[in-house]
C-alpha cells in the first residue's frame, strides 16, 4: 500500500479532507478537478491565493500549435507541437472582510473542509476566518452542469458567527491568464471585447495568432448574480467584474450565486457569442436548487449504468468511483470531434492532446457502461482524421495512414523523434479499436464501409513500414520504439510485428467478407503482397526460456528484477539519466505482455504464465497504462495477491500519487485500467471471438463485488461474493454464453458456485 502521499479521507462517494494542505496545494487541487466533457478546471480557489499553486481552467478542442524547438532538425519533424491553454478564469470571487482581503495562503482559519462529492460533481469548501472580531463562515459550492453544458454554477454562502463584519465581494472574469508551459512569460490570449447588458457581463478573448494556418479560436464568457439578500452592487469600468458589499448580521447568511456561460468558437462564431451568452444566461433562470436537481439525476443516471459496488475495501471502492467519476467528466462522447486527452481538464502536461491510450485502454470501458453510440463517436473521430494520418504517413515518405501519437486534428504535433516516429505501434490500436467495437456490440455497419477504409490504409502503412530479409526470408520492422519507452530505436519489437501482422490479416479477411459493401479498393497486387508479410513476418522468440522477446537484442542486457533496485532509484525517470535507462533492462510498461492481452485468444496459458513470470518482475509501472494490464493477465493465472497488488496501483494511483506526478494533473485515460482490473481481471470478461465470457474470482479480502455492463443490445449485471456468482439478464434477449468454459443460455438469473481457481482461456 503506498498512502504516504494521501491526502484525502477513504470515502465510498466523497474525496474530502479538513486540512488545508499549503505544501501539496498543487496536489490537492488535481484531486478535486471537475468537468463536465465540454470544459474543466482544477480544484482552485475562488478567492486570492498568493502560495505555489496551479490555476488551470481549460475547454475542450481549445489549443494553441507552439513552434517546435529542437537542436538538430529532422525532415520528417512536426512544424508545430499542440498544446491545451489555460483559459479564461470565470471562477474569480476575491473576498474582502472588514476591508481585509481573505487568502487562505495567509490568512489563519478555522474547521476547513473541502469535499468533492463524486455522485453529482459538486465541489463544496467551507473555513472559518476571524478578523477583528468578527467571525464568519464562507462556503464555496462549485459544479459544472451536465445538463447545459455551457453552464457553470458558483454559490457563494458566507454567515458572521460573532461580531460585526462587512462582507465584500470582488467577482471577475479575467483573461490575464498563463500556461505554466509558457515560453519567456507568453501570453496565448487577446482581449477582443468586453461589455455589460442589464445583469450580465461579458468578456470575448482570441487566441494569438500564429504562423501555422490553425484558426485562431475565440472564446466568451458571461456572468450573472443572484443574490439573496440586499446589498450594495457595483460594476467595474476597468474590468469585468462585479462588486458586492454586505453587512453580515449573526445568524443570518447571506448567498451570492454566480452564473456564467462559456462559449467557444468551435460551436459559435465570435461575432454572435456576447449575444449568444446573454441568452442563455436568460434562458438558464431555474434556481440554485432547481439546477442542482437535474443535475443530481443526470448523474444518477451514468452511475445506474457504471456503478461498481465493491464491499470489504473502502480504499477499492472509493479509487473505482473516482476513477469513473473523472472519466466522465473529461468525456461521454457527446461530441464526435473530441476525444479523451491524458490530463483531461486536469493539467497541462502532455499537450492536453489525444494518445493511443483511448483506443487501447477506453474504448472497451466505455464499450461496457455506456451507450455505443458513445464508442463509436471516438471510432469517427479517427476517421474523420484520416487524411490527415495519410499526410503523416507521407512526411515520412511512407504509404498508407500513420495516427499521430500527439494531436488535436489528425496532424501529429509531437516533436519526440524516438516517441513521435518511432512508436508506431499505435496504429495498430486504432485497427483493435474497430475489432473490439464489432465483437463488442455486435454491429458490423462500422467495419463495412469506415472501418475498412481506415484499416485499409493502416494495412498499407505496415506493407510498405516493413523491409524483407533476404538472410533470414523473413519481413522485419526495424527503428521502432515499443510501449516500453525506456527502449528507443530498436528493432523487431515483438508486440509492434505481431500487431502489423494481426491488422494485415484483419483488413484482409474483412475485405473478403464485405467486398460488396466497400467503399474501398484492395488490389489483387496488394492482396497478394499483405500475404507473403503475413506468412513470412518475423517474431523474436526464446525457446529455451518459452518467451517471446521483447526484441532482437533484449535477452543481450544485464537482467535483474526490480527487486535489486534501491527506494533511492525510483522512480526511476526521477532519478536516473536518460542513458542510463535506455540502457538498463527496466520495463516501463505492459509490451510483449500488452499483445497477450490484446490477443489472448491466441495463446495458451502456458505462454501466458511463462512471458508473465519473466517480464513483470523486471516492469517498473512508471506508465500510468501499466498496472492495469498486469492485474488483467495475473488474475487469469491465479495470482490474485499479485493481481490485488496491480488493481489498488491502478486504481489509487492519483489518490495515493503513486508516481510521485500527480500534482500537474490526473492520469485521466488509464483510469479505465481500474475497471478492467475488475471486469477483466477478477470477472475475467473476455469478448475476444464475439461470444461473451465470464470466470470470476472474488480478490482477497473483498466481500463482494457487482457491475452492470451493456453487451449487444442486453444489459447485464454480474455480483460476485464469497460463495457464488450471479449473473442477470437485466434487459434484452436469451444470451449464449461463456461461464467457467462451460456454455450456457442466459434467460434471466443464473446463480452458480464460485470457482475461486478457475481459468477462462
Amino acid at each position: 500500500m503506498n498512502n504516504g502521499r494521501r491526502l484525502f479521507d477513504i470515502d465510498p462517494w466523497k474525496i474530502r479532507t479538513t486540512k488545508l494542505d499549503k505544501e501539496h496545494r498543487r496536489l490537492q487541487e488535481s484531486l478535486t478537478s471537475i468537468g463536465n466533457g465540454y470544459m474543466g478546471m482544477r480544484g482552485n480557489f475562488e478567492e486570492y491565493y498568493s502560495s505555489d499553486h496551479h490555476k488551470g481552467t481549460y475547454l475542450a478542442g481549445i489549443w494553441y500549435p507552439d513552434k517546435t524547438r529542437v537542436g538538430w532538425w529532422k525532415n520528417g519533424y512536426p512544424e508545430y507541437f499542440g498544446k491545451v491553454i489555460n483559459a479564461l478564469d470565470f471562477i474569480q470571487m476575491r473576498l474582502f472582510i472588514n476591508e481585509n482581503e481573505i487568502d487562505l495562503a495567509k490568512t489563519s482559519v478555522e474547521d476547513f473542509d473541502l469535499e468533492l462529492n463524486m455522485q453529482n460533481g459538486v465541489l463544496t469548501r467551507s473555513f472559518t476566518v476571524t478578523i477583528d472580531k468578527a467571525k464568519v463562515r464562507i462556503t464555496f459550492e462549485r459544479f459544472l452542469s451536465i445538463v447545459k453544458q455551457e453552464l457553470a454554477v458558483i454559490r457563494l454562502t458566507a454567515e458572521s458567527l460573532a461580531g460585526e463584519a462587512q462582507l465584500k465581494v470582488i467577482s471577475k472574469l479575467d483573461s490575464n491568464v498563463q500556461n505554466e508551459d509558457s515560453n519567456y512569460e507568453e501570453m496565448f490570449w487577446l482581449e477582443k471585447i468586453r461589455g455589460h447588458r442589464e445583469d450580465i457581463s461579458f468578456l470575448t478573448t482570441q487566441t494569438i495568432p500564429n504562423n501555422f494556418g490553425i484558426e485562431q479560436f475565440s472564446v466568451t464568457g458571461a456572468m450573472k448574480h443572484v443574490t439573496s439578500t440586499i446589498g450594495v452592487q457595483q460594476e467595474d469600468t476597468l474590468e469585468v467584474a462585479e462588486t458586492f458589499s454586505y453587512d453580515l448580521v449573526i445568524n443570518q447568511p447571506v448567498h451570492l450565486e454566480k452564473r456564467v456561460v462559456v462559449l467557444t468558437s468551435r460551436d459559435v462564431p465570435e461575432s454572435q457569442q456576447p449575444e449568444k451568452a446573454v441568452a442563455l444566461l436568460e434562458e438558464f433562470q431555474l434556481s440554485y436548487d432547481d439546477l442542482l436537481a437535474e443535475q443530481n439525476v443526470a448523474w444518477a443516471n451514468r452511475w445506474a449504468l457504471a456503478d461498481v459496488l465493491i464491499s470489504g475495501d473502502d480504499e477499492a471502492q472509493q479509487g473505482i468511483r473516482f476513477n469513473i467519476f473523472q472519466l466522465f467528466s473529461t468525456y461521454y462522447g457527446e461530441d464526435e470531434r473530441l476525444n479523451i486527452g491524458p490530463k483531461g481538464f486536469t493539467g497541462e502536461k502532455y499537450g492536453g492532446a489525444t494518445y493511443w491510450d483511448t483506443e487501447a485502454y477506453a474504448v472497451p470501458m466505455y464499450l461496457g457502461i455506456t451507450d455505443p453510440s458513445i464508442t463509436k463517436n471516438l471510432l469517427k473521430y479517427r476517421h474523420n482524421q484520416l487524411p490527415q494520418a495519410q499526410h503523416n504517413a507521407q512526411q515520412q515518405g511512407l504509404k498508407g495512414a500513420l495516427y499521430p501519437m500527439v494531436t488535436f486534428t489528425g496532424v501529429e504535433c509531437h516533436n519526440e523523434w524516438e516517441i513521435t516516429f518511432e512508436e508506431i505501434h499505435r496504429n495498430g490500436a486504432m485497427a483493435h479499436a474497430i475489432y473490439n467495437y464489432t465483437t463488442y456490440t455486435g454491429d458490423e455497419t462500422y467495419i463495412q464501409k469506415e472501418g475498412l477504409e481506415v484499416l485499409t490504409e493502416i494495412a498499407r502503412f505496415w506493407a510498405d513500414r516493413v523491409h524483407y530479409s533476404k538472410r533470414q526470408d523473413k519481413y522485419m520492422i526495424h527503428g521502432v520504439t515499443g510501449p516500453n519507452e525506456y527502449e528507443n530505436n530498436i528493432n523487431n519489437n515483438w508486440y509492434t510485428n505481431f500487431l502489423a501482422q494481426w491488422v494485415l490479416k484483419y483488413t484482409l479477411e474483412n475485405y473478403q467478407k464485405y467486398q460488396a459493401q466497400a467503399t474501398v479498393v484492395i488490389t489483387e497486387e496488394e492482396q497478394v503482397q499483405w500475404q507473403k508479410i503475413i506468412d513470412k513476418m518475423y517474431f523474436p522468440k526464446d525457446e529455451e526460456l518459452g518467451i517471446f522477446v521483447q526484441h532482437d537484442t533484449f535477452l543481450d542486457k544485464d537482467l535483474m528484477p526490480t527487486s535489486d533496485l534501491t527506494p533511492a532509484d525510483r522512480p526511476l525517470n526521477q532519478n536516473w539519466s536518460w542513458d542510463k535507462i535506455l540502457r538498463s533492462c527496466f520495463i516501463k510498461q505492459a509490451d510483449v505482455l500488452q499483445g497477450i492481452y490484446f490477443f489472448g485468444e491466441q495463446f495458451t496459458l502456458e505462454e501466458k504464465r511463462k512471458n508473465f513470470d519473466f517480464y513483470e518482475p523486471m516492469t517498473v509501472h512508471e506508465s500510468s497504462l501499466s498496472p492495469s494490464i498486469h492485474a488483467i493477465l495475473a488474475a487469469e493465472l491465479g495470482l490474485i495477491d499479485k493481481s490485488m497488488e496491480m488493481y489498488q496501483r491502478t486504481a489509487r494511483l492519483d489518490l495515493d500519487n503513486y508516481n510521485n506526478d500527480t500534482d500537474d494533473g490526473l492520469h485521466i485515460t488509464s483510469m479505465t485500467g481500474s475497471w478492467l482490473a475488475i471486469v477483466q481481471g477478477f470477472a475475467q470478461m473476455k469478448t475476444h471471438t464475439g461470444k461473451l465470457s465470464f470466470a470470476p474470482m472474488l480478490p482477497t479480502d473483498w466481500d463482494h463485488y457487482s457491475f452492470h455492463i451493456n453487451y449487444q443490445g442486453r444489459l447485464i449485471s454480474v455480483a460476485v461474493n464469497q460463495k457464488e456468482v450471479q449473473i442477470d439478464l437485466k434487459d434484452g434477449p436469451a444470451l449464449a454464453m461463456m461461464l467457467y468454459g462451460k456454455e450456457i443460455s442466459l434467460n434471466d438469473t443464473m446463480t452458480v458456485p464460485l470457482e475461486q481457481e478457475a481459468s477462462n482461456v
